[in-house]
């Protein structure tokens, strides 16, 4: 995560072509909301600011836009969203683009007009000409699903722009608690800041009081105490589930979910993959990858592999109505916890 380029932004250190691609749509999302906030004045937004979907629009037509005058200000901005011709993807586009025509504009751009492509894509066709032009010519920033380190960064930069602190312990329990989902750790943390107020420091009990769990990590947490014996607290946090309405099946659905990451961690930590690799693999965020390993040492791989057919008849039996299904979940906590 580059957040030199959004120090370069904030002090209007611009480039005259933009190019933000990878996984992560929000925080390409956030670093395009930057760049209109600023570029240009809000009063200068239904002037200057031209927003094309390039799955609808050929981008001539955009790159013409680039190329007028801006009306009553400094600069224009135009976004280019959803370029799949810059993939490997095939062509889904309702319109033809005249491809030329961008690869003239990006070796003479417009002196007054910052262009900016988002590509929520997580690879781009380095084979093709018109990338490696691109990304020749453009500020690039690439977003796919963020290390733990950056991430831990992201939060800390996040914080201070409220003129906030948070200790690297709250940003652990934080991201335990919410999960690593950006959007949802923005809200948490804005609602953190509000409560606090300028110059207060975020800590863990300052996270446990007013960040609620997500169902994915109350049942991280479920497994955690079934896994240290504490039957009681599990059982506790189960009936919470149940009152706050989450359906029985969907409590199985996400057990069944982690039990097989937590073998499938295992089996690929055996092998001799790192962390980052078995993320990539799985395709889930490095974070959920550590916290699996850290549960998968306290079973066996005979083990999980019962407790996997013990899922497996759970949601065979629910789907049947043998038994009441939240008798069946009970069972099978305290099974699980002997």
């Amino acid at each position: 995560m580059n957040l030199e380029l959004w120090k370069k932004i904030k002090k209007k250190q611009f480039s005259p072509i933009y190019l933000l691609h990878g996984s992560e749509n929000f925080l390409i999302q956030e670093t395009k909301e930057l760049l209109i906030k600023y570029s240009i004045e809000e009063e200068e937004k239904d002037f200057n600011l031209s927003v094309f979907d390039l799955e609808e629009t050929p981008v001539e037509i955009a790159l013409a836009d680039a190329e007028t005058l801006p009306f009553m200000g400094e600069r224009r901005i135009v976004i280019l969203q959803n370029p799949s011709f810059l993939t490997t993807e095939k062509n889904k586009d309702k319109v033809e683009h005249n491809v030329s025509v961008l690869e003239h504009y990006l070796k003479s751009p417009a002196p007054f007009t910052i262009l900016v492509f988002t590509a929520p894509y997580e690879k781009l066709d380095e084979r093709k000409k018109i990338v490696k032009l691109l990304k020749t010519n453009a500020e690039v920033l690439t977003v796919n699903t963020l290390s733990e380190k950056d991430l831990h960064n992201w939060i800390t930069d996040r914080t201070n722009q409220h003129e906030v602190t948070i200790r690297p312990s709250a940003i652990q329990e934080l991201l335990q608690v919410a999960g690593t989902n950006l959007m949802n750790i923005t809200q948490e943390i804005e609602k953190m800041c509000l409560y606090l107020g300028k110059n207060g420091e975020i800590t863990e009990e300052t996270v446990q009081l007013l960040v609620p769990r997500s169902l994915e990590q109350n049942i991280f947490s479920l497994i955690d105490k079934v896994v240290n014996r504490k039957l009681d607290e599990a059982l506790r946090i189960f009936y919470d589930l149940l009152q706050n309405n989450e359906e029985p099946i969907k409590i199985l659905s996400l057990l069944a979910t982690q039990f097989r990451l937590i073998f499938q961690v295992k089996e690929l930590s055996r092998q001799g993959y790192g962390q980052q690799q078995i993320a990539g693999n799985l395709k889930v965020h490095p974070f959920r990858v550590k916290l699996a390993g850290g549960q998968s040492n306290l079973f066996t791989q005979e083990e999980l592999l019962h407790i996997m057919n013990q899922l497996a008849e759970a949601d065979y039996e629910m789907k049947n109505g043998k038994m009441d299904k939240k008798l069946i979940l009970e069972l099978f906590i305290m099974k699980l916890a002997k």
